[in-house]
Order: C-alpha cells, then structure tokens, then sequence
C-alpha cells in the first residue's frame, strides 16, 4: 500500500549514504567482479520510496555508487536519509550538504532510532518502524517544504502491519551493481542476548510479511537484475519457527519455476541445528550460507550474555550438522567480553581450525544503547565517551591487551594458508551436500558465461599473478580446475581476497575492531 489522502505533489531525494571500510561490506572483492561497486540495496530507503504517496515523484542515489550532485539536490523539495551507526558520519554530512540548498532533511532508519542524539542537525528524526510517525512527516511535507524552525521528532507508536507494505521501489536501484541482493520476511526476535539492541528496536515478538508478499519481492528483485544471491536481512530467520516452516515450500516452488538461479542466505540462531525438518526444507530452497551468531565457544560467557540457546547443542556438532545440509556457516564472534582471559584470542583460533568455518566477523565488544548491556554497563560506570577507542566499554583486562589479541586473531585467522584450507574443507564437505541444481538455459546464456569469463579473467590476473599470496591461490585453485568446480572457485577466491585484505589491513591497525567502534572515520569506499 501507499500513503493516501494527499494531493500536494513533491519531489523527494531519497540518499544512501556511503559505507566506511568494514568486514562485512566485500568492497575488496569487488575488483575482481564483473562490475560491482556496492554491498546490499537498502531496504528502508527503497521501502519509504514505495510508500509515498504516487503523485509525488521520487529520486534515488546510493552514495556507494555515486554522490549526489548539485542537480539531484536543485530538483527536490527535501531530502530522506537512513542508514545505520557506522554511517553516521556520512549521514551528518549529507544533512550538511542539502542544508546548503536550504531543504528540509529528514532521518529515518535503526541509527536514529536507537540514538535521536547522533543527529542534532537533521530538521526531522523519524524513530521507529514504517506507521504513523511516516504519515505524519509526509503530512507535514505536503503541507510546507521549508525548514522548520527547530528540530521535529516523530515517533512511530502505530506501526503499519509489514502485510501491508508496499514492495520497495527496487527498480530505483541499479541492482546490478550491487554484491548481493536483500530481501526482509520478519522483523524482531524473541531472544534478549545482552549486547544486541534489535528486540529494544523492534521487539521479541517478530512480525511478518506473508510467503505471497516475499515471493512478489523476489520477482520484482529478479526483474530488476538481481539474480545471484539473496539474503534475507532478518535477525532471526527462525525467530517465529512456525513462520519460517510455511514460508520455505513456497521459496521452494519459486526456485523450481525460476530454474534454482539464485542462492539464499539468512541469519538465524545456531540451534537450528536442531530442526533438521527445517535444514532439510531450506537445502532445498538452495540457501546457501547462514549467519550464526557463535559470539564465542566459551559456555561461561554465553550464559553470561544470556545466550544459552547457543548451548542447546555442541557448538561444533551444531556447525557440522548446518554444514551436513550443504550450508556454510558464517559466525559472528565477539572479543573483550567480561568472562575473557589472556588465553581466550588463543582458544578462539584453535575453534577456527576446529570448525573449519571461512568466515567469521571477529568484532571488539560494543554497547550499544537500548541493549541490557549499555543498562549494565552504564551502572558500573563502564561507558567511555572516547571517539579515539575501537571500543566504548571499560574491558575488565587492560584494553591494548584487547586490542592486540584481536589484531593478532585476525592477522592469524585470515593467512592465505589457513583461510584457503578451511574453504577447501567447505567445497569438499559442505558444498557437496547441496542439491544438484538443473543446469537452466539463464545459467547457458551467453550473458552468465561471459560473467563467469571476466571473474575469473580477473581473479587470475589479480590475484593469482599479481597477488603476493598465489602460491595459496593457485594450491586451491588447481583443485577446483580439476574438477571442474568453477562456481565453487569464483565464489570462494573473491571472498578470500576481501577476507585476506582486510584482515592484514586489521593487524596492522589501520581498521577499527568494531563494526559498531564510536571512533569516526572517514569512509574508505567513496563515491564515484
């Protein structure tokens, strides 16, 4: 649905702003793609620019593609802004800009809703989910278009059911140029992990969308060239069990009469290791990867942030089974929790080579507002306001030892070495377990080889010529040559160059420790 009633036509510049430099964006693989230059399509953004009302005319810019120029800001009447805490700067900065065309700026998005006090500048502060606070600022858009004399907060009490929301306006996006494509079925989760602010955002009870409104999206998504990967952004894809097991037949169906193009991922709690009706259900939908949030392997600090699920089976048979329906795990883990010791950046090492999982977002722990941890925390007079820290909290060992036990993880964890051999272990052990998929006539265009010819042309020149690690390469690549596993090697090779670049950019201190780190910087990834 739309927002309805208004007659007043406005022209909105909806701006994305630019990713600072981190793990989990892929910007160092980008090069060797066939012409990729972001990370994922925003949802929030593309979903309010599908709400608005359809007399009023709409603008896109993704600042990871392009700024936006003094055209896109001559042409509108204001200016939408979303993004999430490490944007932040970027986001000031592009209030900043629109302010200089004396349009009104308004912000919307899980940054502001968790922190009004980020964003003193912005002339709206739309807090919460998609629902009257939406109407509200498009009611007071229509009404007038100048800056209003000070700051409007609007806050979302009514939200709107997410089976009334519009599909978002992906064809405003240059979907091709995107490293993976986005998809939302629920938001929320009925967890209450210490450190995670999504159930004080949007809370334990997870809404949803309809299989009908998700299957809609993914062909508007496949319409609009996003054909590859698709990862569902949900915090829990299993949040509501019940939910999950209606949508995946229908996910299924889809993959069926569209040829099994694209690959699926998810994030979801680690014990769906024990719903294999569930696994079996998604190895069919052909998910390929699924985030679990491991945080650690120490059963003391997972009680401590209150993540007994995460025990509910053995960590490692947990992994070993989600592999054993031909999915890779990827992981988040966290340091400097208060439960580690000198010895924990070891043990976590030796986890890595246990598990054999490729991937894993070592982050410092990060509190952040609306979570039991900054509660906690904030009590024990443990917050530190220091934007030249990686971390806001007052770690219980000595915070360089932190820091260093973390660079010396990453630096250890991602040699080419190690990192290729865990992917062979996954191409060997985990990928074949995947369903053997028809070869469609999408996937014998001559479009999809060509593709296939330029990322490998690209791989080989940069990587396995070029690069300082080919020996590495070359020990992995040959074996896939042989065969004649070309996917596995393109897919493999592309995330192992980002990991590797990024984890030597990390141990020698020129990459924060945390996804979430108060500590600004300038973007690394600008605009073209």
């Amino acid at each position: 649905m739309r927002a309805e009633g208004i007659e007043t036509a406005r022209r909105i510049l909806c701006v994305f702003p630019r990713y600072t430099s981190a793990f989990g964006t892929f910007e160092y693989a980008y090069p060797l793609t066939d012409g990729v230059k972001a990370f994922m399509p925003p949802q929030g953004l593309l979903l309010i620019a599908a709400y608005l009302p359809e007399n009023w005319a709409v603008r896109f810019v993704d600042e990871n593609l392009r700024a936006a120029s003094q055209d896109d800001f001559e042409w509108a009447d204001a200016v939408f802004v979303s993004g999430m805490h490490i944007q932040r700067q970027q986001m000031n900065d592009i209030c900043r800009r629109a302010h200089g065309y004396d349009l009104p700026v308004a912000i919307g998005g899980p940054s502001v809703s968790a922190c009004p006090d980020y964003y003193p500048s912005f002339d709206y502060l739309h807090v919460g989910e998609l629902g009257d606070a939406t109407n509200e600022l498009i009611k007071r858009l229509a009404e007038d278009t100048r800056r209003p004399d000070e700051q409007v907060v609007l806050k979302t009490i009514d939200r709107l059911p997410m089976t009334e929301f519009p599909l978002p306006a992906y064809e405003l996006a240059e979907t091709r140029k995107y490293f993976l494509g986005s998809i939302q079925f629920s938001s929320g989760c009925p967890y209450q992990c210490e450190f995670c602010d999504i159930p004080g955002l949007y809370g334990r009870n997870p809404r949803l969308k309809s299989p009908q409104q998700i299957i809609a999206e993914l062909d508007k998504l496949r319409e609009c060239g996003m054909t590859d990967s698709i990862y569902f952004v949900d915090d829990n894809f299993i949040g509501n069990r019940k939910a999950a097991v209606e949508l995946l037949p229908h996910l299924i169906e889809w993959q069926k009469r569209t040829g099994y193009v694209t690959r699926l991922a998810c994030e979801a709690t680690l014990n769906i290791a024990k719903r294999p009706e569930i696994l079996e259900k998604m190895r069919e939908a052909f998910f390929a990867t699924i985030f679990c949030g491991i945080e650690t392997p120490d059963p003391d600090a997972l009680k401590a942030m209150h993540k007994d699920h995460n025990m509910m089976v053995p960590i490692l048979e947990g992994v070993r089974t989600i592999n054993s329906y031909g999915m890779e795990v990827v992981s988040g883990i966290i340091m400097g929790l208060d439960t580690d010791k000198p010895e924990t950046g070891n043990a976590l090492l030796s986890f890595i080579d246990d598990s054999r999982i490729p991937l894993l977002t070592i982050n410092l722990l990060q509190a952040l507002p609306k979570t039991p941890l900054w509660d906690r925390l904030e009590k024990q007079g443990r917050l530190v306001e220091d934007e030249g820290r990686d971390s806001n909290v007052q770690f219980l060992l000595p915070y360089e030892d932190v820091v260093n036990s973390w660079r010396k993880c990453m630096e250890v964890a991602y040699q080419p070495d190690k990192l290729f051999a865990r992917y062979q272990y996954q191409c060997d052990y985990t990928y074949a377990n995947r369903i053997k998929v028809p070869v469609s006539p999408e996937m014998k265009s001559w479009r999809n080889i060509r593709r296939g010819l330029i990322m490998l042309r690209n791989i080989f020149w940069k990587v396995g010529v070029l690069g300082d690690y080919r020996r590495a390469f070359w020990k992995f690549a040959l074996g896939r040559l042989k065969r004649g596993d070309i996917e596995g090697l393109i897919s493999a090779s592309m995330i192992a160059h980002h990991l590797i670049t990024f984890a030597r950019a990390a141990s020698s201190g020129q990459q924060n420790a945390s996804n979430y780190s108060i500590r600004l910087r300038e973007a690394a990834v600008p605009a073209e």
